[in-house]
């Protein structure tokens, strides 16, 4: 029986190679498909195409957001001016001192290089990394990636008794709805027979061979044994994807529209208050079903 996988999780790794101190977190959140949002630091973008090849290998599902933080144990932290920021603040004060209805004071240089964006401050990073800081980069990410995988697996193996159980009660009112005796298709023969007998009383004229034509049309209207059919082999199908395991939220959210679609019938269908009763239960119990699935790889 292969494992089920929720779609949510986290995972944290540090490490420290010769040259520096990183840390990896990677965040899981549901999602339709697989998303990635992977922030690296400057000069570390290549590591981008083989975290999105790892992790494809490893997830089907989830949106998930992955950051590295690196810090450089062989260089300190340095101060350089950004010429983009530096040459749009002169061209602005230039505009600004040319105008003759500003009176303006000249600009000092420490209160230029003050202004947010001229300076900034980050840690020495060296665009062609080393080989082996690459590699214990990826080897760090991967252990990360499995933490991450460990934790999906732990909740998705939390839900899948709860699942279980759902089913089992959509099953159980399934048959109590096949069992309620004002449904029963003698049942409702027999009282569409009497309500037409009184009819006949009260209109000699009416002819009692269309009007059995019409009590087997509402009989049929109102038999329910096909919805109740459907849904025992829709709970089949969902207890066999728990039982087998895999990624099987996609195909669990597709069953759970058709459980919808046979319950929102019986309740259309019900012509009395146990049954009625019986199909708001069944569309109570389909709903928490779907919203445990959502979180499903």
């Amino acid at each position: 029986m292969a494992d089920i996988h929720s779609m949510t999780g986290f995972s944290r790794l540090e490490g420290t190679a010769e040259t520096a101190a990183w840390t990896w977190e990677i965040k899981s959140v549901n999602g339709r498909n697989l998303d990635m949002r992977i922030r690296v630091p400057y000069g570390f973008d290549r590591l981008d195409s083989q975290i999105r090849k790892l992790v494809s290998a490893h997830l089907v599902r989830g949106s998930i957001t992955i950051n590295l933080s690196v810090r450089s144990e062989a260089s300190p932290s340095r101060v350089r001016v950004n010429a983009d920021s530096l040459e749009t603040v002169v061209r602005a004060l230039a505009e600004l001192q040319s105008r003759q209805d500003i009176v303006t004071d000249k600009a000092r240089p420490e209160g230029i290089l003050a202004l947010r964006g001229v300076l900034e401050q980050s840690e020495e990073t060296n665009q062609d990394l080393d080989e082996p800081l690459l590699a214990d980069l990826m080897s760090g990410f991967e252990s990360a990636l499995r933490e991450l995988k460990e934790t999906r697996r732990t909740e998705g193996e939390f839900l899948r008794p709860l699942l279980v159980q759902q089913v089992g009660t959509i099953r159980d009112l399934a048959d109590r709805a096949a069992s309620v005796p004002g449904h029963q298709a003698q049942a409702i023969r027999d009282r569409l027979s009497e309500q037409i007998e009184t009819v006949l009383e009260d209109h000699k004229s009416l002819d009692p061979a269309r009007l059995n034509q019409e009590i087997a049309i509402l009989v049929t209207k109102a038999d329910i044994r096909e919805e109740i059919d459907r849904l025992k082999a829709h709970c089949q199908t969902a207890a066999d994807l728990l039982a087998n395991g895999g990624p099987v939220g996609r195909r669990l959210d597709h069953l759970c529209q058709e459980f919808n679609r046979e319950a929102n019938t019986v309740c259309s269908k019900s012509n009395d208050v146990e049954m009625t009763g019986i199909g708001l239960d069944l569309k109570a119990v389909i709903d928490q079903f779907r919203e445990q699935i959502q979180n499903l790889e």
